[in-house]
């Protein structure tokens, strides 16, 4: 399915323009003038060139959960929004929490083509925090996973969370923890404060969220194994994560684009397209973690895309579920929040999308410079561009963004996976056809 593409004039990070051969599902030559007989010419004078990026964070719902996403619909809206790679959640019917439920995962994405699928293994059976799952099975299967997690739902005992710190060390794994006490946020509905209260609906106070980092966080110590927090919120949860850095804890964080640039002010309007776990907080906490990321104490954005049905979403508040789709809109959320700011350039944001997500999950071939030699994993961004997020910008099963009708900057124009094309001039490539 490879092949032979020249793109001209592309600002490599931003910076300096090249051209960019791809043959043989790699990066050939990059370079002034260069040519190649019958290769593909593409006019990306002006794009910004950008590694692929990799999504640490994404829900696929696949296997049993396919009126929300399919590993194809989920990963036709990785390309879309610039993404060569996902790490699927493991929050599907059945878990995966065996060798094989992650096999076949991954096995549905190569049959998709539009992205690496990099299964993320449940820390326990079930995700019910009883017992460990099959760690080692599913790190020795072909899947090859190395991130396990419970994602939506906290590995609250602490024991357990130990015993699986220590066992994914052997293989230099990490457990990548949804830090939530279930006690302090029992029929919680939105972040605890001025507009929780005005609005009569129950609290998720941000202690909740930083009491757990901080006992993993000396769990891990003791341990010497990795941790990594996923979508933290709080500005209390970056001072925890910046102090455990500087004691030379092995802990990692992820922030979403939707906790750069949204706040519970949103919540207002009783729309459930806002309500996401963890919730919307506070401004005060939308510039801590933005400088969080900025500094490097947060290491990665993740999106935390989470696809709903409709009826999911369009009812009463309290009943609606949690979640956001985000693949198509990252990168544009992250370059208005952080990038046309002045918190991060082009080079932090290859950083933080592509090459910091694929070292934390131990994935290779992804977040690679743009580079002769390179594995071909790479998109071009349109940044000068500005538009309003519709509808026809969602390319999955769902339609639940938080940013219809918003004015967004940025387009995504072309994704190269593994040599070839599956997005060219922003409109996604039917594969096989």
């Amino acid at each position: 399915m490879t092949e032979s593409l020249l793109f001209r004039g592309a600002k490599i990070l931003g910076a300096d323009s090249a051209d960019i051969l791809v043959q043989d599902g790699r990066i050939a030559e990059v370079g002034a003038g260069l040519s190649a007989a019958g290769a593909r010419v593409v006019d990306a004078d002006g794009l910004v060139a950008l590694p692929g990026l990799v999504d640490l964070h994404t829900h696929l719902r696949e296997p049993g959960f396919e009126a929300s996403e399919t590993v194809l619909s989920g990963t036709r809206a990785a390309a879309a929004g610039g993404f060569t790679a996902v790490f699927a959640m493991p929050n599907t019917s059945p878990v995966a929490d065996s060798a094989g439920v992650v096999e076949q995962e991954l096995a549905l994405g190569e049959v998709a083509g539009y992205a690496t699928v990099q299964p993320i293994g449940a820390v326990t059976v079930g995700q019910k925090g009883e017992r460990l799952a099959e760690l080692g099975a599913m790190a020795s299967s072909r899947a090859n996973v190395r991130v396990f997690s419970d994602d939506g739902f906290c590995v609250w005992d602490p024991l357990i969370m130990r015993r699986a710190l220590e066992y994914v060390k052997a293989f230099d794994g990490v457990i990548a923890q949804h830090a939530q006490d279930p006690r302090l946020t029992e029929g919680a509905q939105l972040n605890e404060g001025a507009v929780s209260a005005e609005l009569g609906l129950a609290g998720w106070p941000a202690v909740a969220e930083e009491s757990i980092i901080a006992r993993d966080i000396l769990l891990a110590e003791h341990v010497g194994s990795r941790l990594h927090v996923c979508h933290l919120s709080t500005a209390g949860s970056v001072e925890l994560i910046r102090w455990a850095k500087k004691r030379g804890v092995a802990v990692t964080a992820e922030v979403t684009p939707h906790h750069l640039l949204l706040t519970d002010e949103l919540a207002r309007g009783y729309d459930a397209r806002f309500k996401v776990n963890p919730p919307l907080r506070t401004q005060e906490d939308v510039l801590a973690v933005r400088e969080g990321l900025a500094d490097g104490t947060i290491d990665i954005v993740a999106t935390d895309h989470a696809p709903h049905p409709s009826e999911a979403k369009a009812c009463e508040w309290q009943a609606a579920a949690n979640g956001m789709v985000g693949l198509e809109s990252a990168l544009r959320v992250v370059h208005q929040a952080m990038v046309q700011t002045g918190l991060l350039d082009w080079t932090d944001v290859a950083r933080v999308m592509s090459s910091a997500p694929a070292r934390i999950g131990s994935l290779a071939g992804h977040g690679t410079p743009i580079a002769a030699g390179q594995p071909a994993e790479f998109t071009l961004y349109d940044a000068a561009a500005q538009g309003v997020f519709a509808e026809a910008d969602l390319h999955g099963q769902s339609t639940n963004s938080p940013y219809l009708g918003r004015d967004l900057p940025g387009k995504v124009l072309w994704t190269v996976h593994r040599g070839y094309a599956t997005l060219a001039d922003g409109v996604l490539v039917e594969l096989g056809s």
